[in-house]
């Protein structure tokens, strides 16, 4: 059994453990409040930015820009993941589903050549040691994403699917719910798949582009694309804040119950110790 200064050990280290649970709890719930302002802002605009997108590939010819065009190769041939995870750790299961969401990808798509685009430290030392082609590597987000992390992120992607290096562009993340439920997505990034337009809607407008289509496009679209990047990010970064803070609050109430469980043996170690030393001593006066 051990001895008491043993268990007051175990006791203090459990409670110093417990601080910093309830200290990263506070943490998180905090920089939680202003990620999903931020989500909750993006949402509107990035949903509109996608309807225009998708408008646009089914409205006019495909071939006026390159990321309108459906390639044949979408569903099997060369694809890019990207793949939002976090740079720090203690958020429960945020990249372990993640990481098993990239493998039933490859599971479902064998065979199908995919080269992988890291966001987060823990993507990378998850995923780029089994052997896959990376194509880039973004670590150290800031603290308040915005356009220029997004156009750094899609950057490589557009390029590639420009140039025929890879049919299709796909994210994989965790979108908010909730501060108790994360979403897994893993969607389509490029090419934009056209949506449903009303017939008669379809019918009755004509584009009339000033400058050019081409201009227009080579401005307009990567720009839509990148809206869609960042949209991803912010999802991202809130369903982070939300898993970390769910697990350090679950942490910080394991801690409470193992340190009742712990205070209870150590009461039981110190009255066992009182009742020996009390039988010692009547031993002993009897003895004499």
């Amino acid at each position: 059994m051990p001895s008491l200064i043993d268990m007051r050990r175990r006791i203090r280290a459990v409670k110093n453990t417990q601080q910093i649970t309830k200290a990263m709890k506070m943490v998180a719930a905090s920089k939680l409040r202003r990620a999903q302002e931020r989500v909750v802002a993006t949402r509107p605009f990035a949903k509109q930015a996608k309807h225009v997108l998708a408008s646009i590939s089914a409205r006019v010819d495909q071939t006026k820009h390159p990321l309108l065009v459906q390639r044949d190769g979408v569903k099997t041939g060369k694809t890019m993941l990207i793949v939002l995870s976090s740079d720090r750790g203690l958020c429960g299961s945020f990249n372990t589903n993640i990481v098993k969401a990239v493998g039933q990808f490859l599971r479902d798509n064998p065979g199908r050549e995919v080269s992988l685009g890291l966001v987060g430290k823990k993507g990378r030392e998850a995923l780029g040691r089994r052997g896959f082609p990376i194509r880039f590597e973004y670590t150290a987000l800031p603290k308040v994403i915005g356009f220029a992390e997004a156009e750094a992120v899609a950057a490589p992607a557009i390029e590639d699917f420009i140039n025929g290096k890879v049919d299709s562009v796909h994210l994989v993340y965790n979108e908010f719910k909730s501060v108790i439920a994360q979403k897994l997505v893993v969607e389509q990034l490029l090419p934009m798949a056209p949506i449903e337009v009303e017939k008669d809607a379809a019918a009755g407008i004509e584009y009339l582009y000033e400058p050019s289509p081409q201009q227009i496009f080579d401005e307009l679209l990567p720009r839509l694309v990148e809206a869609q990047v960042l949209r991803a990010l912010l999802e991202s970064s809130a369903a982070e804040h939300a898993a970390r803070m769910t697990a350090m609050d679950a942490a910080t109430r394991n801690s409470a119950e193992m340190i009742e469980g712990l205070t209870l043996t150590m009461n039981k170690v110190r009255q066992a110790a009182i009742t020996r030393e009390i039988i010692e001593v009547v031993s002993g006066a009897q003895a004499q």
